[in-house]
């Protein structure tokens, strides 16, 4: 089943809405907006100024993610320094790009710690803050933290309700992760309603409760029938259980070539191509209702800078 109204999303906060547009695709970029290829650390030398180059250039949304330890077997350290540290870094030294987090491993942290983090950087962002969630995947995280990986699925929903109710006046709750009851209460509350919270893939749930509980829904790329059943599946589920439309988003590696013809060649959860190839894809995913799309540039060979300065000439503007 398709959306062909395109009712609007619901209005969270200012990253959220302008991020997402129904039956509309916005482009963002992962951090670090680095090449690493080679190594699973990068170099973050320069990290800030590829943040605000981004900003500059009309890139909707940077991504975080929350990785703990450098696992050998994971193959990525991230952007090494805490999310919810850099976030506050990024909202000083940003004004509009919208800062997201793809996304936080609730079974790992106290859901506390996490709604006053998150409410935290999205009053000093201005309510630039879009908070994905998931359960996890990388099992050598749970002994170090003392924590179960087989009972993660039931933790994240327990700490997601705990998230949730952090933000609402007079906040009650009783499950694992403790019991909150007046006459205490958590500030500050988020800049808006509520935080956003979109959920990583399946983060041990079913569908239907992603799909009630959650303001969108962060999706892994497929080839493009599947994803485009994937997604039709989606809005049929939101319509059966009488939800508003809520975004997709997803992420993909490119590897921007200098021809602008140049096919597609596919490479680790992506492609190598020249920028037209690039922008066809991108209107194919729009076409199926992808909302929103991170860009990955790891294993990018140009040059970063010289990358996003393209990326700003040739592709963004067919999706504004």
């Amino acid at each position: 089943m398709r959306d062909e109204t395109h009712a609007p999303f619901p209005q969270i906060n200012r990253g959220y809405n302008t991020t997402f547009r129904n039956g509309r695709l916005s482009v963002g970029l992962v951090v670090p907006i680095a090449q690493y290829g080679q190594s699973p650390v990068p170099d973050l030398e320069g990290h800030l100024d590829r943040v605000q180059q981004a900003e500059q250039l009309g890139f909707k949304a940077v991504w975080l993610r929350d990785v703990p330890f450098n696992v050998p077997s994971f193959g990525d350290a991230g952007q090494l320094f805490d999310p919810f540290a850099y976030l506050g870094y990024l909202a000083a030294r940003t004004t509009d790009i919208a800062l997201g987090v793809a996304s936080i491993v609730l079974p790992l942290r106290h859901p506390a710690h996490v709604a006053k983090a998150a409410a935290t950087a999205d009053i000093l962002s201005g309510g630039r803050l879009i908070l994905g969630v998931a359960s996890g995947d990388r099992p050598e995280e749970y002994p170090a933290m003392n924590r179960d990986f087989d009972s993660r699925g039931a933790a994240f929903r327990e700490s997601f309700d705990y998230i949730r109710a952090m933000g609402m006046p007079a906040p009650q709750i009783k499950n694992r992760f403790g019991t909150v009851d007046a006459p205490i209460d958590m500030l500050p509350k988020p800049w808006a309603s509520k935080l956003p919270l979109l959920i990583t893939g399946s983060s041990r749930q079913s569908p239907d409760w992603i799909a009630q509980h959650g303001d969108g829904w962060m999706t892994y790329p497929r080839p493009g029938v599947a994803q485009d059943r994937v997604l039709q599946d989606w809005r049929a589920r939101l319509n059966a259980l009488e939800q508003a439309p809520k975004p997709v988003l997803q992420p993909l590696y490119i590897d921007l070539a200098d021809d602008a013809d140049e096919p597609p060649s596919p490479i680790h959860l992506g492609f190598r191509s020249g920028h037209r190839a690039l922008v066809r894809y991108l209107q194919q995913l729009e076409a199926i209702g992808v909302n929103h799309l991170a860009l990955n540039l790891r294993f990018n060979a140009n040059p970063v800078e010289e990358t996003l300065n393209r990326l700003a000439e040739h592709v963004l503007p067919a999706f504004e």
